[in-house]
């Protein structure tokens, strides 16, 4: 038996999506003959003379709900909102200098909600902008919501990040999943929470018998948001079979060849940035760069006391 090397208090590091254990299967289509037939899976190495590029970006968000709020209609009616604050940064490591510095960061605050009638909420010095919710927008989805502003914020920032200092032989990291952020260049989705297992049985034993720096070669997910994908294993891992396992991912876009030159990529390029457990309650898997910008971000979201209690008062003198 292992013990898992996440603080309890984030989880686990392989969670089911309802309390399913680690062979909980993901109902996606997989085509796993894409880098090599399956019956020839292997764990694969870093390429010979790999080594990662110059510049690497990593890029994170952060959320936070402020308050709950309840509009009253004049017909009577009543509808759940949700105060929100975001915000959504990028590091810029310079591997040839040793460099790491905050290229961007910015914060946004929304007012979720289904309410025909509500608008931009001014509480204190800080607006939350309407995001109106489709449908009859139950309290329980309101949060869900704040991805998609969220997501918009992190493609912004990446993409000036980038303009701003890069010769184009860079390498973004997206902390997550892509999703519809699949357009942007050299980019990789790094997901370090597992929740469903996507290969058959006997494959998973390749990705359990991985060595630190090493991953599985590339297998296709037919999901909504699918694409290319491989499993890697992190440095610092505890020896449990899914301990500092991650799931890489890049754009569907790609070809094949492409898949394959960004899966050596990652795996040059991922281990130097992992974590020690003695520093982070979710190490490895929680990269270290990533770590310091949540830091930073959840800091720049302000005082949640402060603004509740702006949200207090503005909604008091709006009666």
């Amino acid at each position: 038996m292992y013990v898992d090397a996440w603080d309890p208090s984030y989880g686990s590091s392989f969670e089911g999506g309802d309390g399913e254990g680690p062979a909980s299967p993901s109902s996606a289509q997989v085509d796993t003959d894409v880098e090599v037939p399956a019956a020839e899976w292997a764990p694969v190495g870093a390429p010979v003379g790999a080594r990662p590029p110059d510049v690497v970006f990593l890029v994170d968000g952060v959320r936070r709900n402020d308050a709950g709020l309840w509009t009253a209609e004049e017909d009577g009616t009543s509808y759940p909102g949700l105060a929100a604050s975001y915000a959504a940064g990028v590091v810029r490591c310079d591997l040839a200098r040793g460099v790491a510095e905050l290229v961007g960061a910015r914060v946004g605050r929304g007012l979720f909600t289904a309410s025909p009638t509500a608008g931009d909420l001014q509480a204190g010095t800080v607006r939350y902008e309407i995001h109106r919710i489709n449908g009859s927008g139950e309290a329980s989805k309101l949060p869900a919501a704040v991805q998609g502003p969220l997501t918009a914020l992190e493609i912004e920032i990446s993409s000036a990040a980038r303009d701003g200092g890069s010769d184009g032989a860079d390498l973004l990291i997206v902390d997550g999943p892509l999703r519809n952020r699949r357009q942007l260049p050299r980019t990789i989705g790094y997901v370090k929470t597992q929740q469903k297992q996507y290969l058959p049985a006997a494959l998973t034993t390749v990705v359990t018998a991985l060595r630190p720096g090493q991953r599985t070669p590339v297998f296709h997910l037919g999901t909504v948001w699918g694409g290319w994908s491989w499993y890697l294993r992190l440095p610092g891992a505890t020896g449990a079979p899914w301990s500092g396992i991650v799931r890489v991912e890049c754009s569907p876009e790609l070809s094949v060849d492409q898949a394959v030159e960004l899966a050596g990529l990652s795996s040059a390029t991922l281990p130097r940035f992992a974590s020690a457990s003695y520093k982070d309650p979710r190490a490895p898997q929680n990269l270290v760069p990533i770590a310091g910008l949540e830091r930073r971000l959840r800091g720049m979201l302000g005082d949640a006391r402060v603004l509740h209690r702006a949200l207090t008062l503005a909604t008091a003198r709006s009666r």
